[in-house]
């Protein structure tokens, strides 16, 4: 099979990343929930290039890929573009919107990897001034981003024939129920997280076997757990990569869908994909924020192989 060129539509965004030092469960009230008035004093503050779609890019980056990057930032984009640049990425498909800000990130994460976020759309809500337009057959991710420009994309990836992986993510809760379903109609994934996966039951009221009578595949990840793949044809776990020393969770899973995307793009199987994805994850969550993860591909090479007994 040919290769296909990778598009990824998603969020460009300025990531403000702190650390809790302790676990949030310790500080709420369970049957005060309703009336939650919570501060939390963290001890670490980074600020970092971010969004779903700058993060798969960056990931791909580091195994050669140069993927379109399909998004809306705004006027204080100049730091994060020559940074895509310097990568050799190309950043003729963001528009820039100069009467706004790049979208803003606030993530707070607990020594349990739990995560609070909060989250300004900025530019990226107005991403559905920016209709895709794809020259040829592509692979394209539709990662989390302005609910109406996530909608558009798929169905321009569905009137256009082309394989497409859906990730609602962090906008779930700006998709409608019918919105999430139709968007993931003849997918050829649907990837989330285990708690997004139970949202998406949840919302959709669709079964595991009704969502896969939409999509070619479910494919979720469970942290330190590995990850799930599930088709019509077969249902397999992969384990993570162990004895990491895990420093921060945040954008692993960007960097889960980047593996995703190196593999399928080049007609590999789920499950060898799948592996590429999960040994991509492991270097992101070994140093803080989304785009300061470095390997070379001989360390990629080695780390597969001692994951998985085989050569990548």
């Amino acid at each position: 099979m040919k290769k296909l060129p990778i598009v990824i539509t998603g969020s460009l965004a300025y990531d403000h990343i702190m650390t809790f030092p302790d676990k949030f469960a310790n500080h709420i009230l369970p049957d005060k929930v309703h009336m939650l008035n919570v501060a939390f004093n963290v001890d670490k503050l980074n600020v970092n290039l971010g969004g779903t779609a700058g993060n798969i890019a960056y990931s791909l980056a580091l195994l050669g890929e140069k993927p379109s990057i399909y998004a809306a930032a705004g006027n204080d984009f100049r730091d994060y573009e020559m940074k895509l640049k310097s990568l050799e990425l190309p950043t003729d498909d963001i528009r820039i919107f100069e009467d706004e800000k790049t979208a803003q990130a606030f993530i707070t994460t607990d020594l349990a990897d739990n995560q609070i976020t909060a989250f300004h759309g900025g530019a990226m809500f107005r991403a559905s001034e920016h209709p895709l337009v794809v020259g040829e057959k592509s692979l394209v991710i539709i990662a989390p981003n302005d609910a109406r420009a996530m909608v558009d994309h798929t169905h321009y990836c569905r009137h256009h024939k082309l394989p497409f992986l859906f990730d609602p993510g962090q906008a779930f809760n700006a998709l409608s129920a019918d919105q999430l379903v139709k968007s993931v109609h003849e997918s050829k994934a649907l990837v989330l997280n285990d708690y997004e996966w139970q949202l998406w039951k949840e919302k959709t009221s669709l079964s595991e076997i009704a969502t896969l009578g939409l999509t070619e595949a479910v494919i979720i990840t469970k942290g330190e757990e590995g990850c799930r793949i599930v088709t019509i044809k077969e249902e397999f776990e992969l384990p993570a990569v162990s004895d990491l020393q895990v420093v921060d969770p945040t954008g692993s899973g960007d960097a889960f869908r980047a593996g995703l995307l190196y593999g399928l793009s080049r007609g590999w199987e789920l499950e060898k994909s799948a592996q590429t994805a999960t040994v991509l994850a492991s270097f992101c969550v070994e140093t803080q924020g989304t785009q300061n993860h470095e390997f070379t591909m001989e360390d990629f090479k080695n780390r597969y192989r001692e994951t998985w007994h085989s050569n990548f």
